[in-house]
């Protein structure tokens, strides 16, 4: 268990040694493809929602 504990420090620490911050260009990209994303599930679900109020009102 504490093996397990200290492998998962180990590569955390790793990554965060090799992890850059982000250019202005790559955050904006992020934040486009994130937002998308959201929208996207947003309007299944409000799809789902309006289907299943035609489908209870019948």
């Amino acid at each position: 268990m504490i093996s397990k504990i200290g492998n998962f420090t180990n590569q955390a620490r790793r990554v965060l040694l090799v992890s850059t911050k982000p250019d202005r260009h790559e955050f904006r990209q992020s934040v486009k493809i994130t937002g998308m994303g959201m929208a996207l599930l947003g309007v299944v679900g409000f799809a789902v929602f309006l289907l299943a109020q035609l489908v209870g009102g019948l």
